[in-house]
């Protein structure tokens, strides 16, 4: 169906075309020509800059942590998610103790 469209919309246009006098046909082309000339407009330019922008952030990171790994410094892991992966951290899952694991957390929060 779209094919259809485009085909039928292709015929109209030659169609009118056809019946342009020679001066309206170079105006028309005159002012093509022109509009083509014309700078891309702001939206065009950012859609360039922002790939450009997002591949040095990319770049500042690497090199942030690149020059951290030689340093000897390595990122720290949260000390919530380094006690959820110790393997010798008090299992909460299991009820032991699971009355005095809701008191500490009560007297923390107050």
């Amino acid at each position: 169906m779209s094919q259809d469209f485009e085909k039928r919309t292709r015929e109209v246009l030659q169609e009118s075309t056809a019946r342009l006098d020679g001066r309206t046909l170079s105006r028309l082309t005159q002012a093509r020509h022109a509009a083509l000339d014309q700078p891309p407009p702001l939206r065009r330019r950012w859609s360039l800059v922002v790939p450009a922008g997002a591949a040095a952030a990319a770049v500042v990171l690497a090199v942030v942590m690149w020059s951290g790994a030689q340093q000897g410094v390595e990122p720290g892991p949260v000390d919530d998610m380094e006690m959820l992966v110790d393997s010798d951290a008090p299992d909460f899952a299991e009820g032991e103790d699971l009355e005095f694991y809701e008191w500490a957390a009560g007297e923390i929060e107050t």
